[in-house]
């Protein structure tokens, strides 16, 4: 499972995984009241004071699936950046043209001017925009392309950007260099990716995974302890997402916080929690929030549990408590540098009487990180494969 908050995001997944994001993006959403400030975080249960009981959380989820519709990709997007903005009107007229971007791409090249996809991709979702002279002779050469007025789109071009290492990434930036473009939690929350993380940030982060006697995942806690980067913050928002689509969310508890919106979008397998604090927080002020979800069962055993974080914490502990009848042959601990990367750091950590493994990392960078374990195959004991 996985799930991303301000600073980081979890997964538990199955024995077929590869350990790193454990999420299929599909094209469904069902959302509840819109969080045009919080921040977004992932843990599989991941952010003011006041306890919600499983009625408010049941009328909250009800009202999601009533109100969802289903959501293109596109769609989700479009609704990022206005349609009067350079990448606005570039997105809408590729739509309207039917082009792919690889066609766009090919029809530059033909005229000699080298744009990748990737590139057009930055420009039409605002994550860059041409400068450069070879640029923005790209940008004249689409207006014909695209069959726009000539200068339509260079009259939408902002100013220049600051460039230099001494330009922090923004928010959304800084989630896409660990996240990379497209991920299941940018589409789970729609325009709402553009601000994340954007009035707070983490200090310190405490998951409690529990993995059920068929080895399954069966809870996950978190503790999240929060800064307020500026004056006026007073919520977040936490994407989980499951890596099988039997293990959906069934009972959400918020001991510290107030639960204003709980939404499962069953496509993308995630779960969209906002939780208020309960008072706006002056800057750098701190407050702490603690949810709990618990999943349903699942017909496969989870292998990994992961979180990621875009930036510094300054402390976090990750635990698993195994069933007796589960216990698993092996654990160890990895990191990755984004999503996807190959694990490196890899050392087996041990599993204690209480049936817990855990990881404290102090400093923690900012990256994937992660635990997984592995059964055994023999007969009844400790490392025999659940089920």
């Amino acid at each position: 499972m996985s799930s991303d908050t301000q600073t980081d995001e979890a997964h538990a997944t199955g024995p077929g995984s590869t350990g790193a994001q454990a999420k299929d993006p599909r094209a469904t959403e069902a959302r509840a009241t819109p969080a045009p400030h919080a921040e977004a975080h992932a843990t599989p249960a991941p952010h003011a004071e006041a306890h919600a009981t499983p009625a408010p959380h049941a009328e909250a989820h009800a009202t999601a699936a009533r109100t969802g519709e289903a959501l293109t990709t596109s769609a989700l997007h479009a609704a990022a950046t206005g349609a009067d903005t350079f990448p606005g009107v570039l997105r809408e007229a590729l739509n309207r043209r039917g082009l792919s971007l690889e066609r766009v791409s090919e029809r530059l090249r033909v005229r000699g001017i080298t744009i990748s996809q990737a590139t057009l991709s930055s420009w039409q979702r605002g994550r860059s925009q041409p400068e450069r002279a070879r640029s923005l002779q790209a940008v004249d050469v689409l207006e014909e392309i695209l069959e726009l007025p000539a200068g339509s789109l260079r009259s939408l071009l902002g100013p220049r950007r600051p460039r230099g290492r001494t330009t922090p990434p923004d928010a959304e930036g800084a989630a896409l260099q660990i996240l990379g473009e497209d991920s299941v939690v940018e589409k789970a929350l729609g325009a709402r990716f553009r601000h994340f993380n954007q009035e707070t940030s983490s200090l310190m982060v405490h998951d409690i995974v529990r993995v059920g006697e068929t080895g399954t995942l069966s809870g996950i806690s978190t503790t999240n302890v929060l800064r307020a980067k500026r004056a006026g913050a007073d919520r977040a928002i936490f994407v989980l997402s499951f890596d099988d689509e039997a293990a959906e969310p069934v009972d959400i508890r918020v001991t510290c916080g107030r639960l204003a919106e709980a939404t499962y979008l069953k496509g993308l397998k995630s779960l969209v929690l906002e939780i208020h604090f309960g008072r706006e927080l002056a800057k750098l002020d701190t407050t702490v929030v603690s949810y709990a979800v618990e999943v349903s069962p699942s017909e496969t055993p989870a292998t990994h549990y992961e979180r990621w974080s875009r930036t510094n914490l300054h402390e976090y502990l990750q635990q698993v408590f195994f069933h007796p009848a589960a216990l698993p042959a092996d654990c160890h601990r990895y990191v990755r540098e984004k999503v996807g990367d190959p694990p490196r750091g890899r050392r087996r950590i041990p599993l204690s009487d209480a049936h817990d493994v855990h990881v404290l990392t102090s400093r923690c960078k900012p990256g994937v990180h992660g635990v997984a374990w592995e059964y055994g195959t023999g007969p009844s004991g400790t490392g025999d494969r659940p089920g």
